[in-house]
């Protein structure tokens, strides 16, 4: 089969596309062929060598989380799933032809595999965050960086519990974050008092990594009331940082119900072969990501 893979930590340039071993369903484990691989900012972060400690990895390695597909192997234990099944969730080296999977559930009817692949990561995130930085129904939550998936997911998840959103983006992801149910406003220069003109933070949400948790503190009044998943200085100003995942089976399900209610779309910007991981990964880095990237196979 084909499956990236890379040998030394780096830059892109140091992913290939080759000819590797299938990879079969153990225990407790199912085996689909895939057909589209999420792209996560995670899976360019273990490529640089980040230390990250949810994703501890061996030298060489494949990658991706995320992937939606054909179940071609039940491992032993699995229940309720079988061969010829339709399934999207989380596994392991899933820029591949063939991944196992460690959870998953069915994918809702009328969804593409395009589109499931790219939900697992981002919604188990959003569902994660949101239920550490403690917000409730009728507050505000503040929410850095709010175009890409994950804010995409927050949003939509926090307008159907009742919960209020601002969030910043770029001057071009204004009408989409409307769009998707927040009160917008752009970032850069004067960001914080457009943010305080538009009323009180409860809590913040920091996505991007873009140096902002001081002000974040600022405006909630509180670092318990700050989460980042993207600023690793984050602890040393008080802020936690969320990187471990919960229950990714929970988050599917709760995915699926959101999906199948008409609660929850985060559109696809753009899809990419095998061939051009590299290029998703430059493109990932970059940003300003309006919704989700993935590759399909």
């Amino acid at each position: 089969m084909r499956k990236v893979s890379f040998a030394e930590f780096g830059g892109p340039d140091v992913l290939h596309l080759l000819d590797a071993e299938e990879p079969h369903a153990g225990p407790g484990r199912i085996r689909i062929a895939v057909r589209a691989a999420g792209v996560n900012p995670v899976d360019w972060r273990i490529r640089e060598g980040q230390k990250l400690s949810a994703h501890p990895i061996e030298l060489p390695a494949g990658v991706g989380l995320d992937a939606a597909g054909v179940v071609d192997e039940v491992g032993e234990g699995v229940e309720g799933v079988e061969v010829g099944d339709h399934v999207f969730g989380e596994g392991s080296d899933t820029y591949a032809e063939f991944a196992v999977m460690s959870a998953w559930a069915r994918m809702p009817e009328g969804l593409s595999f395009e589109e499931a692949a790219g939900y697992p990561s981002v919604v188990e995130t959003a569902l994660r965050i949101i239920r550490e930085v403690g917000v409730e129904p009728g507050q505000t939550l503040l929410v850095s960086g709010a175009s890409g998936g994950v804010g995409s997911a927050v949003l939509q998840i926090a307008r159907d519990r009742g919960i209020a959103v601002i969030g910043t983006g770029s001057a071009a992801n204004q009408d989409y974050l409307r769009g998707l149910g927040a009160v917008a406003t752009t970032y850069g220069e004067g960001w914080v008092e457009r943010v305080r003109g538009l009323g009180r933070a409860d809590a913040a949400l920091d996505l991007a990594g873009a140096g902002v948790i001081r002000e974040l503190v600022e405006l909630t009044g509180d670092p318990r009331k700050v989460i980042s998943i993207a600023d690793l200085g984050a602890p040393d100003l008080g802020v936690r940082f969320s990187g471990t995942a919960g229950s990714v089976p929970d988050a599917l399900a709760e995915a699926a119900d959101l999906i199948a209610r008409g609660r929850l779309h985060i559109p696809i910007e753009k899809s990419y072969t095998l061939a051009e991981a590299a290029a998703a990964h430059v493109d990932s880095q970059a940003g300003h990501t309006r919704g989700r990237r993935v590759i399909l196979i």
